[in-house]
């Protein structure tokens, strides 16, 4: 069963920056696309960025300019560089890839508090 492991979160004041990793017990070199996901409690869980394997980009609307998805397929790892942090950024962040999905895995807090 693949896993995924999440971690680099944690809390930081508005305007802060965090780099999310998540490491897949699988080679994800022949995925079509990895993406981040957060969810905060009572909404459903939103895609902010997803990376093909080609190296194509797409985010969120709300995260554009700020954050940045990057994949390392060496190390069977995807990053999410988050940069001027805002408080709506709050949430529990997960990857996976785009369709098809993997079992969740318990993904990393990100709280953003002043």
């Amino acid at each position: 069963q693949v896993q995924l492991v999440e971690s680099g979160g944690g809390s930081v004041q508005p305007g802060g920056s965090l780099r999310l990793s998540c490491v897949a017990s699988i080679s994800i070199i022949s995925i079509n696309a990895m993406g981040w996901y957060r969810q905060v409690p009572g909404k459903q869980r939103e895609l902010v960025a997803i990376m093909t394997k080609g190296g194509s980009t797409n985010y969120a609307d709300s995260v554009k300019g700020r954050f940045t998805i990057s994949r390392d397929n060496a190390k069977n790892t995807v990053y999410l560089q988050m940069n001027s942090l805002k408080l709506e950024d709050t949430a529990v962040y997960y990857c996976n890839r785009d369709w098809s999905y993997f079992p969740w895995g318990q993904g990393t807090q990100v709280t953003v508090s002043s």
